[in-house]
């Protein structure tokens, strides 16, 4: 069905006004549709990943090649869902008026967050259909991904401290996680 805004109101969960290529540091949650669990299991509370929860993990560690401008923080990726920290680096002083971001190629000096979560969801959508047909890997009804993903704007170092505790300690938590 095409899109009709009379009938179609999807409300934005992104703070309003706020420039997601700005210096920050962003903390995101994606999780499988239907919150399958495809990547592995927890065992013992330590995460035991499957051949698709590794392939994960490589391609949450390829952003910071696909966007030189980001960094990547604490990570955990879950049987159904991942969580991660990235930062837009500052832009780097280069003369009275004019402001670079450290960035290789050029290609990506705008890393909006919702550019890296989607980037993200393609490659490792496309190599779990790969994983499907060559490997046997379970096949996910529909999309890999579910539609959206949290994210929240990290603000200070207490803030970042307690979130990447929280990543560490998401296997440990795992029977209680509203996610599992």
């Amino acid at each position: 069905m095409k899109y009709n805004p009379d009938i179609h109101h999807r409300r934005s969960i992104r703070l309003q006004g706020y420039d997601y290529s700005s210096s920050g540091a962003y903390f995101v949650t994606m999780c499988t549709n239907n919150r399958e669990c495809l990547f592995g299991e927890i065992v013992a509370g330590k995460t035991a990943l499957n051949d698709a929860g590794n392939m994960v993990v490589q391609w949450y560690h390829e952003l910071e090649n696909k966007f030189p401008d980001i960094q990547h923080d604490a990570f955990i990726c879950m049987p159904n869902h991942v969580h991660f920290i990235v930062a837009n680096m500052p832009p780097v002083t280069v003369g009275a008026d004019r402001c670079v971001c450290p960035n290789k190629t050029g290609e990506h000096a705008d890393s909006h967050l919702h550019r890296v979560v989607q980037w993200f969801k393609t490659m490792t959508t496309n190599e779990y259909i790969r994983g499907v047909k060559q490997n046997g890997w379970p096949p996910f009804p529909g999309k890999l991904w579910q539609r959206n993903y949290y994210e929240h704007i990290i603000r200070n170092e207490n803030e970042l401290n307690n979130i990447r505790q929280y990543i560490i300690n998401n296997p440990i938590n795992w029977q209680s996680d509203e996610n599992y």
